[in-house]
């Protein structure tokens, strides 16, 4: 409302107050020439109807009435009536002062003066009570039949609520539940004051309210318009009146007295937690049992392994001696003197020595720089450290030098210590590690030449960590910084990537390390110096039958390439930014128009109507021929409502404002009436969360579709679905129409606008069609963050 109405409104509140007050004393003199207040009644249980015993009136409005009698200290002459065409009559005629319990109406306001609402009658959807959860009508199948009683205002909130709803008109309340019993209906809706009255009856019993409609019914009293400060009065009458009054009235009178659904599960809720507790208890007495029968077995368990360990504690001891003397690496048991106390048949071979000979022999004989210092320098550093390894060459029996592999460790046998030597023939190993060097070299050579920095990434299992093996020295050109440092690194090349660029790269490597397939990555680098630069990596793995898994690759330079390629995509990217801007102000200049056109004309449009319908009222029945061209001007009013309303819905639907399912509902419902082509909608139950501009853009998306489909595709149904998959909406639309062959095909502006409006809103658009077999659009868009999420 506007600033100028809502100061009318004011003023005219104002003004009556000021006419109640001066008119109070007048009406003092009026009760004293009038003791009685006449007020008129229609027959209708609950509101008032007469005891059979007594033959008083009694009912909701009744009670209410003798209330409000109560607080103004006035006697009342009560008159009834059949109908309230008869009460009308009475109140043109005088007979009357109020009456209560009338709904306000437009036609009632030239006759009576309305009170503030007392008592607000909702109207509810019932059904069979054994319906599960409750029913909204908004979401009911289009194959379910509701029974609808022809009242004239109830019929005009639900056509224009539920514009789908199939509804079965029906005289009154009761014939809607015996349709509905008899299956000719699958719900039926009733108020809850004519509720009270039928679900007490036997036929009814089977029924429950399983819903609310939204519609609520208000009741009113009516004071005699030449009388306002009756109406004033009365008003204050009934603003004294409790509320919890009104309640208690209203529980007596209109309020079903009937459980509703979920009452009668509290008992069997009740007694499922009783069995849960006893399941519980008797699972843990038979855990307890369980655990005490499994550790009398793990006892005799472990007293049986010890009796066969002691069994072959004796077997176990000669196979270790015949494994010691058999063994292929040589060992030697040495005293503190340095001398040899005992040597296995595979050192006696690797030294070349017969049986025997090595006993009590000086390690100074195999190793000269084993003197007695030295090698009382490592008996104390094998007792501290308990493993000392390094490699050297013993003396063959022949005179030639042997290289070997040695391990001390530290052993007591009884009250003599001992110093074990495990000693291994290192010859090919040598000659391997010679094969080796040399290889290196080679490779290094090759690398140094190429154009770019060569790399090698080794990962010795499937549970260890990969190492950086192998650098080129290109990289001192490349990155500033020598091989070496970025081998000794302990992050490798990730400590060149740039760090907007860093979750990228080692998302990159973990699928390739996970994979161990090839490894790509385009990105950013740091140098030395502190310049970015654009590099592409590439590495190829190698995968070996121990579990190894090798990467080969090398890292280019390709800034120059990468500048004109952004320099492109930004300049696209700017482009559909603005774009998006200016649809965006088009959407807005709509919404705006829109709103004018519903609001300002909708309000002259609706001043109009009002007084042309006062103009009927007041000299229609006295000209006939008046009377046909204010009937002609009321249905012209409507047409040009009807014509904003369709204006105003094209430029920016407002059942927008309900949501972005139920505006595709809408729009294949408008569709579907338009073109005659059967349209079948699947939208989630859960209302989809979506900002404004992602809804506008996503129903223009679809509008196109639609459009696309009524001329091109000579469709006879079309199917339309949206559903959310993970942190995304996707929107599907499928003809089975003629379809066409994409890879083929010239895109039309149609289609390159919607693939325009998808890249906005950060989607994504697939098509897939074939020829004669139709075309299926699929829209995927991201959700928005939740509030409190960061973007």
């Amino acid at each position: 409302m506007s600033r100028p109405a809502r100061f009318l409104k004011s003023l005219e509140r104002l003004l009556g107050l000021v006419l109640c007050l001066a008119a109070a004393p007048a009406f003092a003199l009026a009760e004293a020439a009038q003791p009685l207040l006449r007020v008129g009644v229609v027959l209708l249980p609950p509101y008032a109807m007469r005891d059979n015993r007594t033959q008083a009136l009694k009912g909701a409005n009744v009670e209410v009435m003798n209330r409000i009698a109560a607080r103004l200290k006035l006697p009342l002459a009560w008159q009834t009536f059949p109908d309230l065409a008869s009460l009308e009559a009475a109140a043109k005629a005088g007979e009357i002062d109020a009456a209560p319990g009338l709904v306000q109406t437009p036609a009632g306001l030239a006759l009576w003066l309305y009170s503030e609402p007392y008592f607000r009658i909702p109207h509810k959807v019932v059904g069979p009570k054994g319906t599960k959860g409750s029913v909204d009508l908004e979401q009911l199948p289009l194959s379910d039949r509701v029974a609808l009683p022809a009242h004239d205002a109830l019929v005009k909130f639900i056509t224009d609520n539920y514009p789908v709803l199939r509804r079965e008109p029906v005289a009154t309340e009761r014939i809607g539940l015996r349709r509905l019993i008899a299956g000719s209906a699958e719900y039926a809706i009733a108020d809850e004051a004519e509720l009270n009255i039928l679900m007490r009856e036997p036929e009814f019993s089977g029924l429950a309210i399983v819903g609310d409609t939204g519609y609520t019914q208000l009741l009113r009293i009516a004071s005699r318009k030449d009388r306002p400060e009756l109406n004033a009065l009365i008003d204050r009458a009934l603003a004294g009146v409790p509320p919890p009054e009104l309640d208690v009235i209203y529980a007596r009178w209109i309020r079903p007295p009937y459980p509703r659904l979920a009452d009668s599960t509290r008992f069997w809720a009740r007694i499922a937690l009783l069995f849960l507790l006893l399941f519980v208890a008797a699972t843990i007495v038979g855990l307890w049992q369980k655990r005490q029968r499994q550790a009398l077995e793990d006892k005799l368990a472990a007293t049986r392994h010890e009796l066969d360990a002691r069994a072959a504690a004796g077997e176990a001891l000669q196979l270790t001696q015949f494994s010691v003397d058999h063994s292929t690496v040589g060992i030697l048991w040495v005293n503190w003197d340095s001398r040899i106390r005992y040597a296995n048949r595979a050192a006696e071979s690797m030294l070349g020595f017969k049986g025997g000979a090595l006993l009590g022999q000086p390690l100074a004989e195999l190793q000269p720089e084993l003197d007695m210092d030295r090698w009382l320098g490592l008996w104390k550093q094998v007792r501290a450290e308990a493993l000392v390894g390094f490699e050297t060459d013993c003396r063959h029996a022949d005179g030639h030098w042997l290289p070997v592999d040695v391990s001390l460790s530290h052993l007591r046998f009884g009250d003599t210590e001992y110093l074990v030597a495990f000693l291994t023939d290192e010859t090919e190993k040598r000659r391997a590690r010679a094969a080796l060097e040399e290889s290196e070299a080679r490779l290094a050579g090759i690398a140094a030449n190429v154009p770019g920095l060569v790399f090698r990434l080794e990962r010795a299992g499937a549970a260890a960590d990969a190492r950086l093996a192998f650098l080129s020295e290109a990289s001192l050109a490349l990155v500033g910084y020598p091989a070496t440092q970025l081998l000794d690194h302990a992050r490798g090349l990730a400590a060149l990537v740039h760090p907007d660029d860093l979750a990228d790269y080692e998302k990159s490597w973990r699928a390739a390390l996970v994979s161990q397939d090839n490894w790509q990555w385009q990105g950013r680098i740091r140098t030395r110096a502190g310049s970015v630069r654009w590099a592409d990596l590439k590495a190829s793995a190698r995968r070996f039958d121990d579990g190894r898994v090798v990467w080969d690759g090398i890292l280019w330079d390709i800034s120059a390439n990468k500048e004109s390629e952004l320099g492109l995509a930004d300049s696209r990217a700017q482009l559909r930014e603005l774009s998006a801007h200016l649809e965006s102000v088009r959407e807005e200049e709509k919404a705006r128009i829109a709103r004018e056109v519903h609001d300002e004309l909708g309000q002259v449009l609706t001043v109009l109507k009002l007084e042309t319908s006062m103009c009927e009222f007041a000299h229609a029945e006295h000209d006939a021929a008046l009377a046909a061209r204010l009937h002609t001007m009321k249905k012209l009013i409507d047409q040009t409502f009807a014509i904003v309303r369709d204006v105003a819905t094209a430029l920016r639907p407002p059942i927008l404002d309900a949501g972005i399912g139920s505006a595709i509902e809408w729009q294949a419902r408008r569709f579907e009436a338009r073109t005659q082509i059967p349209v079948l909608v699947s939208v989630p139950e859960t209302p989809v969360k979506l900002s404004d501009a992602k809804a506008v853009g996503l129903f223009r998306i679809l509008q196109e579709a639609l459009t696309n489909v009524l001329r091109h595709a000579d469709a006879h149904t079309v199917v339309m679905r949206l559903a959310v998959a993970a942190d995304n909406l996707v929107l599907t639309v499928a003809d089975d129409g003629r379809g066409f062959a994409p890879d083929t095909a010239r895109a039309g502006f149609g289609l390159v606008g919607i693939r325009e409006r998808a890249m906005m809103l950060g989607g994504t658009l697939a098509i897939e069609s074939t020829p004669g077999e139709g075309t299926t659009l699929t829209l995927t868009v991201p959700l928005d963050p939740p509030e409190g999420d960061p973007p």
